[in-house]
């Protein structure tokens, strides 16, 4: 094998073009991965489409939901199944030291500060690598596994921060890419959960991992939601207070909705990413003494925890996901873009041309 192939943005929302390249040099403490999946990520389409701006120049391969299997490198890594993080701090910096790695101003992302996942092979820093236990194996194509790396960890990591404990109250704004993982979280970290979408499909998914309730806001004005949620709150037997909310629409009317449901000590997680700016009244969070808390990605030492809770069957991927052939990467994304797809997309290599 000499050669790898890509899907690049050469230009913002133009297709992607395939490019052959030959394989870099690697330097000490890079590896060289062959990719088996790479999810297809609202932040992909940000960069694509909605004109956020990427930290490489273009051209550049989009990708950071990543999973493959190590081909070069550290002899100990070669072989080995992984899952290359979406944030790879330095790990030095203040930052880190300070346990807030995830966030750290040197990191490295791939599809953002390097090329990306839409690809045949990856080069990228191999010392925070996941490896994938082969009880994780043993249920799943390693494809599948790929969004761990973004939707599955940054819902994981919200988690942690916001605090949630046994019998809180967890409402998760938007079940799609990401909300289907956050709700699954809420629920195993103890949280009674009540999920909203627009959707009824996407809360109908939620059968799957018995989560049964739920709130079609389809139509609704956000006092007309209000009131609803706190019915079923009560219903659930859960506290009036100390809410645990977390936004995962990514979307303006997502975020209004989160921050009026915010009441006496409540902690609004914001999950999901928009270019679209609010109008709110900070005040309230002095009145109602409560939070709101932010999360980028997710530490790399905590991918173990989120792989273990996938080898034992206490969170469910499989049945979220949808693969397609890389080669179908343009048509993916004016789907994705359109809201065509309820699954996640996961792109799996099918360059013919590379040997084994």
């Amino acid at each position: 094998m000499s050669k790898i192939f890509t899907w690049q943005m050469v230009e913002k929302d133009q297709p992607f073009e395939l490019v052959e390249q030959s394989i870099p040099s690697l330097q000490e403490g890079e590896a060289l991965v062959k990719i088996s999946g790479c999810g297809v990520c609202h932040t992909d389409l940000s960069f694509w489409h909605y004109g956020v701006p990427t930290r490489h120049e273009l051209p550049l391969v989009l990708g950071h939901e990543i999973s493959g299997v190590v081909v070069d490198g550290s002899p100990e890594l070669i072989g080995k199944s992984v899952i290359i993080p979406a944030v790879m701090p330095c790990g030095e910096c203040d930052l880190c030291q300070a346990g807030r790695s995830n966030i750290c101003q040197k990191q490295q992302m791939p599809g953002n500060d390097f090329h990306g996942g839409f690809a045949s092979h990856v080069v990228t820093s191999s010392q925070y690598l996941a490896e994938v236990p082969e009880s994780a194996l043993a249920q799943h194509e390693l494809w599948e596994l790929a969004v761990i790396a973004d939707a599955v960890s940054t819902p994981y990591q919200v988690m942690v921060k916001s605090q949630i404990q046994e019998g809180d109250f967890a409402v998760i704004v938007g079940v799609g890419g990401v909300g289907i993982y956050g709700a699954q979280l809420a629920k195993i970290f103890g949280g009674k959960v009540l999920a909203l979408d627009i959707s009824q499909e996407k809360l109908d998914q939620l059968n799957q991992v018995d989560i049964d309730q739920t709130l079609n806001i389809s139509g609704m004005d956000v006092r007309e939601i209000k009131k609803a949620v706190k019915v079923k709150c009560k219903e659930m037997g859960a506290p009036s207070n100390r809410w645990k909310i977390y936004e995962m629409s990514g979307t303006k009317p997502g975020q209004d909705l989160a921050y009026v449901l915010m009441g006496i000590a409540s902690t609004l997680s914001i999950v999901g990413f928009t270019m679209d700016k609010l109008e709110v009244r900070l005040s309230n969070l002095m009145a109602f003494d409560a939070n709101i808390i932010g999360t980028w990605g997710c530490k790399p030492e905590l991918y173990a925890d989120v792989l273990q809770l996938v080898a034992e069957n206490k969170l469910t991927i499989k049945p979220f996901t949808e693969s397609f052939p890389m080669s179908e990467i343009n048509t993916v994304f004016k789907d994705t873009l359109n809201h065509k797809l309820n699954k996640r997309s996961v792109m799996i290599p099918d360059f013919k041309q590379i040997g084994e």
